[in-house]
């Protein structure tokens, strides 16, 4: 079971870094992503990254801003957020691909986490 963590409420500018456990048996050769929901919105890619870490995907609101990485001995996926607005409010989710690698689209993802919320305040 996955399991995300790390929201919050913070200011525009500001930074979070949110976390996400996944059982090693079901990760350790799979690509990883997280997503995001902001309220009446559909849920949306923000970032992926390969079984090995190699390889890593952003969407376009977060390029340049998020990086996703992986601790292999931990079996954990990080989202470092920097520079936060108002508009990266949202539940932001965790999951795992179906393949090493980790595309942009939810049907890629078999297991997803729990929400966790964060707040970006001006």
């Amino acid at each position: 079971q996955l399991q995300a963590s790390g929201g919050g409420s913070v200011q525009v500018g500001g930074s979070l870094r949110l976390s996400c456990a996944a059982p090693r048996r079901t990760s350790s050769n799979n690509g990883m992503g997280w997503f995001r929901q902001a309220p009446g919105k559909e849920r949306e890619f923000v970032a992926s990254i390969s079984w090995n870490g190699g390889n890593t995907l952003y969407g376009d609101n977060v390029q340049g801003r998020f990086t996703i990485s992986r601790d292999f001995a931990k079996s954990t996926v990080y989202l470092q957020m920097n520079s936060l607005k108002p508009e990266d409010t949202a539940v932001y989710y965790c999951a795992v691909s179906r393949r090493s690698y980790a595309g942009r689209g939810q049907t890629d993802y078999n297991y997803w986490g729990q929400g966790t919320l964060v707040t970006v305040s001006s």
